[in-house]
């Protein structure tokens, strides 16, 4: 389960969880009339569920996955109003890592701390603090939303993923910095909501001098250096501090995107300034 999640608890070691794709699961919301935050964040994984009472309105969006209602296959993103006996299924489809699944009426779980999303590495929030298995069972409550006329967007466009130099940058080499923005870095297997680990398959930091600081706070989308060279990108369930240098930090506005890559593929970065960063996260354009 994931909602708008946990800010200013990292203090206490807690991080802020919340949805890897935040306008994947802001658009299953409105397409579902949803009146909370809370949703079902699914991975390649997929989900199957069965409606053993009542009804309501659900509405799914996050990368390119495969929906079926009883059997008939529905558009991804979209929505449908389910009733008892209903079966959904969603499973993997050509794209994308995430998925939402979001509900027209409240779910019925405790806020701990402030929050229902799950943080798995914490044990808060959700079901027990974990992922859901086979066999959980949902209650809502009674009240029911409005379902919004939305239009599906278009997909996000390829391109270089934004980034804004990091407050350690200066202690990597003038060409390692050039060259971290020339050369595409592959999205291995090793992915999870806590980081990604990149493959450095050009070598830009192959022979880099082993860098360990002082471990200081750290933030979804930084982009840390391991003392062997291998790039992480933080992301939602991170760490609370870290002691490696972080070259840049991933933009907001680019952060679900990135989420949404597949291990395999390739990704390339372009810095953007503090400035633009800032006007991309109030315009909410991309």
């Amino acid at each position: 389960m994931q909602d708008g999640g946990r800010p200013g608890l990292l203090a206490h070691g807690i991080s802020a969880s919340g949805p890897m794709d935040i306008d994947a699961h802001r658009l299953a919301g409105a397409l579902a009339g949803a009146l909370d935050k809370t949703g079902i964040e699914l991975t390649r994984a997929g989900l199957d569920l069965l409606v053993e009472s009542g009804g309501l309105t659900v509405g799914w969006a996050g990368g390119a996955f495969d929906v079926q209602l009883n059997g008939e296959r529905r558009p991804w993103p979209g929505n449908a109003s389910i009733a008892a006996g209903d079966r959904l299924c969603i499973a993997p489809g050509a794209a994308g890592n995430y998925g939402y699944l979001r509900f027209g009426k409240k779910l019925d779980l405790p806020m701990v701390l402030g929050s229902r999303a799950t943080s798995t590495r914490a044990r808060l929030g959700g079901l027990e603090g974990r992922a859901l298995r086979a066999g959980d069972v949902l209650n809502f409550s009674e009240e029911g939303g409005t379902v919004q006329s939305v239009c599906s967007p278009d997909p996000p466009e390829a391109g270089p993923v934004r980034f804004v130099w990091g407050i350690h940058a200066d202690k990597f080499a003038a060409g390692i910095r050039r060259k971290f923005v020339e050369t595409p870095f592959r999205v291995t297997s090793a992915m999870d909501r806590m980081g990604v680990r990149l493959a450095d398959e050009g070598g830009v930091f192959a022979g880099s001098s082993i860098l360990s600081l002082i471990s200081d706070p750290i933030l979804p989308g930084d982009i840390q250096i391991l003392g062997d060279g291998t790039p992480i990108v933080l992301m939602r369930d991170h760490q609370p501090t870290g002691g490696y240098p972080r070259i840049g930090t991933i933009v907001s506005a680019d952060l679900g995107r990135f989420a949404q890559i597949r291990s395999g593929e390739a990704v390339v970065f372009a810095p953007v300034s503090v400035d633009h960063a800032h006007q991309l996260m109030r315009s909410g354009r991309p």
